[in-house]
């Protein structure tokens, strides 16, 4: 992955067969704190106004249209929404806290269209395959309901970029979440420290993607770059991870 930077908003970019991926950074905004300053989270407290511009800044940065952006309420789970057109109105480019479909990832094979998720420490997984691409809400609730293997079969997936996320140096956890990855055999944590990258990577592995890119970045130790609701708390912003088709 690479840094890219337009207009003062920066992103990490992976190319994919067919696709592009980007992973926001907290820079480029118009939200003070806690939220400074490219919170792209409506439900964070933060101003809508605020919101709102900074997602007009993202899209414009990243060459895409706002109106074509696909997301949904994200609730740790493992269902996907895939849509070919365009929301009306877009929950994106018009945020106003409506109820949205419940979806931790979002899918397409139309080219006008971006599957995008927010994070502050879950992994943000975006795939390519000769049925479109996706784009993944990877907490451990999400990756132990096996949103990787709904996300990869549902676009016929070849390849993935994980994008920054919390760390095996930061994610201390409880025998639930280490109980849920049993399977996946050693060296997925060091004691209660969870490697989430690589419990990603290896389910994606287990799903038959081979090919996977990793930003080896932790939100919780890059306060000027990432949000981080562990290390924040509640009030702290969102970043993004958004997936279009094409180079």
């Amino acid at each position: 992955m690479e840094w890219r930077e337009r207009d003062g908003v920066r992103w990490l970019e992976a190319g994919l067969p067919g696709a592009r991926a980007a992973f926001s950074a907290r820079a480029g905004g118009v939200s003070e704190r806690p939220y400074e300053s490219l919170n792209l989270g409506i439900l964070t407290g933060d101003e809508h106004d605020a919101v709102r511009e900074n997602r007009r800044r993202l899209a414009g940065a990243l060459g895409i249209d706002a109106e074509g952006v696909l997301m949904g309420l994200q609730v740790h789970g493992a269902e996907l929404e895939r849509r070919e057109l365009a929301p009306e109105p877009s929950p994106y480019a018009e945020p106003s806290g409506r109820t949205l479909t419940e979806a931790d990832a979002q899918a397409t094979a139309t080219g006008s269209l971006a599957p995008l998720v927010l994070v502050a420490d879950c992994l943000p997984i975006a795939l390519a395959g000769r049925r479109g691409v996706a784009m993944l809400h990877g907490g451990w609730r999400g990756l132990a309901a096996g949103i990787v293997e709904l996300g990869v079969a549902e676009i016929a997936a070849s390849a993935a970029a994980i994008g920054p996320g919390i760390g095996p140096c930061c994610y201390e956890v409880g025998d639930e979440v280490l109980t849920a990855f049993d399977d996946l055999g050693d060296g997925i944590a060091a004691g209660r420290m969870l490697d989430l990258p690589e419990v990603a990577r290896r389910l994606l592995e287990r799903a038959g993607i081979t090919s996977v890119e990793l930003a080896e970045l932790c939100t919780s130790c890059n306060p000027e770059l990432f949000f981080s609701h562990r290390r924040d708390g509640e009030r702290t912003g969102r970043q993004a991870g958004v997936v279009t088709m094409g180079s």
